[in-house]
């Protein structure tokens, strides 16, 4: 047990440190872009003297360190800043908004890893056979297709000539009931769904082919068991870890990767904010949004981590 409290602890304290850099590299992107805020934000007409008591009152005048830890500071305690052109509280916004992209990644989620693990146990149980081609050419092909095509494809066809579900969500309120909501992401589910399915999928088929390669997996066919039993009682369990990983990754994409989703669909979420704030040079917003993200990445893959190394017990005793 202390072995696995220190992996864990090792794991923790790397998050951590991966998140401090992180941080440190989104507030140094953002202050070394061209131009100057406070011109942006009072238009090229302004005097020199509101610009400078704009800078003055945003802290631009102080030395970058200084403002690193005074905006790193604030974030750890809740306070992400006010929007330079709303002037609205950022973490206010920020928490209505990614309460719809956690709705929306979540019906996503359940569609896709169940799915994306039955497809890879069909797959493994007809290797080579039709089945499995067909399989992998589907999701080759929703890999190779740019998710925005694939956005644009359903809005045309489902949305617009058939009338199946909404074209957009731009319609979508979350104090709406449950059905109407998500009748509006029907869409912009479909499309996460097909993005991230490829790759779990293709993750547990090539997971459980290399654990059908050992020894007890022969045994066990000796004994006469079904090969669906194999492949679900003896070899899907032991694939665990590297399947978690995949899984782990494509839901930190389904919550840090849906900008372009929620661009094309007009859905009311975190990258559809940040979207509206780049074009604006809101540049607190932008920090915020980056550093949230690298967060919910950093965490995804954390948990990944922690998941691998409590279900292999070879990583608890690498040596």
């Amino acid at each position: 047990m202390p072995t696995l409290v220190k992996l864990l602890a090792q794991r923790i304290a790397l998050g951590l440190l991966l998140l401090f850099l992180v941080s440190i590299l989104i507030f140094a992107g953002t202050n070394i872009l061209p131009g100057d805020v406070a011109q942006s934000i009072l238009g090229q007409s302004a005097t020199p003297e509101a610009l400078a008591n704009l800078r003055k009152e945003l802290g631009l005048n102080d030395p970058v360190v200084t403002r690193y830890f005074s905006w790193l500071g604030g974030a750890l305690h809740g306070d992400l800043g006010t929007a330079l052109t709303s002037r609205l509280d950022i973490a206010t916004e920020i928490g209505r908004r990614l309460g719809n992209t956690l709705f929306l990644a979540f019906w996503a989620a359940v569609i896709a890893v169940p799915l994306a693990i039955f497809l890879g146990l069909l797959a493994v149980r007809y290797r080579d056979r039709w089945p499995d081609k067909v399989i992998s050419a589907f999701t080759l092909a929703s890999i190779s297709v740019p998710e925005f095509l694939i956005g644009y494809l359903l809005m045309f066809f489902i949305g617009v000539k058939l009338r199946w579900f909404p074209s957009t969500a731009i319609s979508y309120r979350p104090d709406a009931d449950l059905f109407t909501r998500l009748e509006s992401i029907a869409l912009p589910v479909a499309v996460l769904t097909f993005v991230v399915l490829a790759h779990m999928m293709r993750m547990t088929r090539a997971a459980i082919l290399n654990v059908m390669q050992s020894a007890y997996i022969e045994t066990a066919e000796l004994k006469g068991l079904r090969m669906f039993t194999i492949i679900w009682r003896h070899a899907f369990p032991n694939s665990i870890a590297p399947i978690v990983n995949v899984v782990m990754l494509n839901l930190a994409y389904l919550v840090v990767g849906v900008v372009v989703i929620e661009v094309v669909f007009v859905y009311p979420g975190m990258g559809q904010y940040l979207v509206d704030h780049v074009s604006k040079r809101d540049v607190p917003v932008v920090q915020a949004c980056g550093l949230i993200f690298a967060a919910v990445y950093i965490g995804m893959n954390l948990i990944a981590d922690v998941v691998s190394i409590l279900a292999n017990p070879r990583l608890r005793h690498p040596k």
